[in-house]
């Protein structure tokens, strides 16, 4: 065993009389809280009223969930279906075991109802959310380090994680009363974690110098974590579903890399939208009652051109000026 290897959790619950504290859960809520805040900061920042996130976190989380979960049951089914597998463990979310993908796609689908019922266009919220998920991505990636997965090939390098034998809830003892130790392992939620962050830096970053908009944050973000997870899942060694001796995820991570890509190639150049404050909470899409209100996103007047800097009156600014 590596001496200097980092160290895995020997237990992921906590038992609180009746009521099991497992810290996957509390990683993914603090990830939510983490991806409110951030968004909720981006949004009122780009015009959006106050609490609008929240307003929208209630739909789209619960969805993303159920998403996240789906995905990951039909792209790994055999714990759950297959020879000796538990169909009804495909319900307990608490053990782990969310996809990213399903929970963006159905995630999505959940805000853009919520979006909808508030009359905001679905690609300037995507934008205002795409940092904070990425940071909320990698605070969940942690509720894996404390249930000893995701990790990859074995390895002695000086950063490669302890693994034990895991039982679900903990570590399994041996008869010398230590936890029994497979090996060490790539910490690939660990590089996931640092990429996501790194990620979202250079969101905020481009976010900022070329005034992205109509969803092009969020497609930085789904290309860069594209990116990102590509090379990852090719460390991997826990056990996937795969096509032609490739992981179904590394499938996906180019598919949906390359759209992402191709969206951002799209709608190149367009101007920043300015989301108009005060809109009422109907379906109408309204605001003030007036059926002839302005529109909730509008082009904003005077706004920098793509590639500009803001002047401190607001006016455009050319680089280098």
């Amino acid at each position: 065993m590596n001496l200097a290897a980092i160290p895995s959790p020997t237990q992921g619950v906590w038992e609180l009389g009746p009521l099991p504290i497992r810290a996957y859960a509390l990683c993914i809520i603090a990830g939510i809280v983490a991806a409110v805040l951030i968004t909720e900061r981006r949004w009122v920042a780009r015009g959006g009223a106050p609490g609008e996130v929240l307003d929208i976190a209630v739909w789209a989380v619960p969805f993303g969930i159920i998403g996240g979960r789906l995905y990951h049951v039909l792209s790994s089914p055999r714990p759950y279906f297959g020879d000796g597998g538990d169909p009804l463990r495909a319900f307990a979310i608490w053990e782990g075991g969310l996809g990213i993908w399903g929970a963006i796609a159905l995630g999505g689908v959940g805000a853009w109802i919520a979006c909808r019922r508030r009359g905001i266009p679905l690609p300037a919220f995507a934008d205002a959310l795409a940092p904070g998920l990425l940071v909320a991505q990698a605070i969940g990636r942690l509720g894996n380090w404390f249930n000893n997965e995701l990790y990859g090939r074995p390895t002695d390098l000086p950063w490669a994680l302890t693994i034990y034998d895991w039982t679900g809830t903990q570590a399994v003892i041996g008869p010398d009363g230590q936890p029994l130790v497979l090996g060490t392992f790539h910490p690939t939620f660990l590089y996931e974690l640092l990429w996501n962050l790194a990620a979202a830096l250079v969101v905020i970053w481009v976010d900022r110098r070329f005034r992205l908009s109509h969803g092009r944050a969020f497609a930085l973000y789904v290309a860069l974590y594209c990116t990102g997870r590509l090379w990852i899942e090719l460390l991997r060694s826990d056990p996937a579903e795969t096509v032609a001796g490739i992981r179904i995820n590394v499938y996906t991570s180019v598919v949906v890399g390359l759209l992402a890509v191709a969206y951002l190639v799209w709608q190149r150049g367009r101007p920043r939208e300015v989301v108009a404050r005060g809109r009422d909470d109907a379906d109408t899409g309204t605001r003030g009652g007036r059926a002839d209100a302005a529109p909730a996103v509008a082009p904003g007047a005077g706004e920098p051109r793509e590639g500009e800097d803001a002047g401190e009156d607001g006016s455009p600014r050319h680089p280098g000026s």
